[in-house]
This record gives C-alpha cells, structure tokens and sequence, in this order.
C-alpha cells in the first residue's frame, strides 16, 4: 500500500511539466516551429498584397485580388477557377433566338443617300436568318457625323449555334482618323513616361472612340513602342497593330526586328495573327498561345482588332466568344488580318462619343461591364484613342 503511494503522481507535477516546456512533445515543438516560420515567410505576402491593394488604381479589389495572385505564383489556380466558371456559366446551344438588336448608333436612309459617293462598308450578311431589323447595317456615332462618318457600328449575331449570343463591330476610316496608344497606370509593367493615363483633356476636342488594348506584357508574348520609342522588345512574326508617321495604322505581323524603324509612331503586339490573308489562322483549334489563362475555347468575354482590303479597321467584341467565332467574325465583316486584344468582361471596351469633347460616351454594346467615363480617368491598363484628323 505505501509503495503503491509512493509512486502516485503528486498533484501539480504534469502541469508544471507543460508550463516548463519539458512535457511538449517534440513533434508539437516542431510544429510549432513549422508555424511561426511560416508566418514570419508570410510577411512579405501580406506586405505586398496590403502596397497592392492600397495603390492608385480604377480596378475593383476583387479585380485586383485576382490580378495579384495571377503575378505571384497562382496563375494555374486561377486559371483553373476561371475555366471552371466560364464552362459553369456559358449559354446552352439552340434554343430560342432574339426578338430584337441593341441600338448602336444613329442612321437614316436620307443620309446613306447622301454619302453614297464616299465609300462606306457593305451592311454584314447575317449569319442567322431572317436577319433581324438593323442587324449588320453600319450607322454613325454621331449625329453631325452621319453623312461621312469616321466612325461606323453595327451588331451582330455572329454564332448560329447559340442564337441569343450577339458580337459588336465597328468599322474605323483611317483616312479620316488618327490612332493613338495611351499606357495606362499599371501597363505596360514596363519603365516609361505614362503621360495622363487617361485621355488628356487637352485632346478632347477631336475625340471620336477609344478600345481595350491587348493583354499584359508579360502574357502577351511581345513588345510595346509609343511616341518612336520601344519600351519592350518587339518579337518577329508577333500581331502587332501599328502607327505610322503619315497618320496610317494597320494589322500586321511584325517583321522590323526588336525596336520600331523611324517611321513608326507606335506599336503593340499580342499574340499571332488570328486572321491573314482573309482567313482564320489554321492553329486556332489547336494552340495554347490564344491566351493562356481560358485557352481557346472557353465562351468568354473576347475582343479583336483587323483591317480590311480598303486599310481600314474593324474592330469586334462580345461575350461568349470562343477565339475562333472572334476570327470568324471579323473574316465575315471584311477583316483579311486580324489579331485578339484583350479578354475577360472587366478588361473589354469599346467606347464612342456622340458630341465633341468626349461628351455622348456610349459603349459599343450595353452589357460591356466597364463604364463608358472609364477612359475619361486614369486607367490600369493601356489603351486606343480615335481622333478626327
């Protein structure tokens, strides 16, 4: 009995063990460690997610969020997230069509009369029948404009299989325009004078549109020059929209080496053609490179740019736009190259402002996500202003 009590535990010993430290398993102890190392690790994230989000930008947090976890290290996870939502969300093919077109700019047949001596595109065939009222027809941005404009757009339902999915188009004169590139706050993530990064109020006056630009530098693949200056490298064979010195711009692929001639006022690259020669690329079912982030295939918000036989632009945009539908219908409205700008509901613009001074701002289709003022402040991202000459 005694010796059993001898060897009981007295009261207090364990817990003063623990307090001691010496009752700590050693395999708590090192996660323990494994803990306050990675927290210490961690400080930098948070340092750096905390100077992002608290920095100037015109993005929302959430935007931001995604954009800072895609530029450090969670690319494939958020791509995998976005592919996922997108194939979640996209419209089911058939069903019934539309009743009717959002209304894109003014026009009368008094002055298509009128100007019937300038040239003007033909209206764009309609790709599902009976053609809607107004589908494909090409009106004017502006009232004062319409018996010449500069400026045409039209819509589209540009997908037979999904009969409710509908694209915008508008059509450039380049003879009549000037095209300037304007970087934005954030991009090109590249070391130059980023100017306003809006449209500067001093250039107001002659303003007619502006559009996105195409993805961030370091996704797309290619360089970036402005004002006769190359930022980031130009890459041979890359579509690239251009700016000559004689006021011209194009779509081509690039062939001038690493930095612009002289005779070049800008340049901004994007992936490889996604039309030449009048049709679309061959590999646009089978490359990665349409945008790494959906792939080629995903239903998603897609914009493009090309220029027809006339050296005139026509740019494209809409939702649920695989590459392939974004090539085909440029193609249809006239396009013989053509290249993909940017993608994604937040990052698609096209804006056209119906009275001088930028006031009249209109988005090409109702459902773009972004405001029509957005070019009006500093942006994020780089971007295209269109100028009467």
């Amino acid at each position: 009995m005694e010796s059993g009590a001898a060897t009981r535990p007295r009261p207090g010993v364990r817990s003063r063990r623990r307090e001691d430290g010496l009752g700590v398993r050693p395999s708590r102890r090192l996660r323990r460690i494994a803990l306050t190392a990675a927290l210490v690790a961690l400080v930098p994230v948070f340092a750096s997610y905390a100077s992002t989000m608290s920095g100037p930008s015109n993005s929302s947090l959430g935007i931001r969020t995604v954009e800072w976890l895609r530029d450090h290290g969670a690319r494939g996870l958020v791509a995998q997230i976005e592919s996922t939502y997108y194939s979640l969300t996209a419209p089911s093919k058939g069903g019934p069509t539309l009743r009717s077109l959002p209304k894109v700019g003014y026009g009368s047949a008094a002055a298509r009369q009128a100007a019937a001596a300038a040239y003007r595109p033909p209206r764009v065939p309609s790709l599902i029948h009976p053609a809607l009222p107004g589908e494909g027809v090409w009106r004017a941005t502006r009232p004062s404009l319409e018996a010449s404009p500069p400026i045409l757009v039209t819509t589209l339902r540009n997908q037979p299989e999904y009969p409710r999915v509908v694209a915008g188009l508008a059509w450039i004169d380049t003879k009549r325009t000037t095209l300037k590139l304007l970087p934005g706050r954030q991009e090109p993530a590249v070391e130059l004078p980023r100017g306003s990064m809006q449209i500067p109020w001093t250039n107001r006056a002659g303003l007619l549109a502006s559009f996105n630009s195409g993805f961030k530098i370091a996704d797309s693949g290619g360089g970036f020059a402005v004002n006769g200056h190359t930022y980031a490298a130009m890459h041979e064979g890359a579509a690239t929209l251009v700016g000559y010195t004689d006021g011209r711009s194009d779509v081509i692929a690039w062939h001038y080496g690493a930095s612009t001639p002289s005779f070049i006022t800008f340049a901004r690259q994007n992936l490889p053609l996604i039309v030449d020669n009048g049709r679309p690329s061959p590999n646009l079912n089978n490359g990665i490179e349409w945008g790494a982030t959906l792939g080629n295939a995903v239903l998603v918000w897609r914009s493009g740019i090309g220029v027809d036989r006339h050296g005139d632009l026509i740019y494209a945009a809409g939702d649920n736009q695989t590459v392939g539908s974004l090539a085909a219908t440029l193609v249809h409205a006239g396009a013989i190259r053509a290249m993909e700008l940017d993608i994604n509901s937040y990052w698609v613009s096209f804006i056209d402002y119906g009275q001088p001074g930028a006031h009249g701002a209109t988005n090409l289709l109702p459902d773009m996500t972004r405001s029509a003022f957005r070019y009006l402040e500093p942006d994020d991202r780089d971007f295209f202003a269109v100028y009467a000459r």
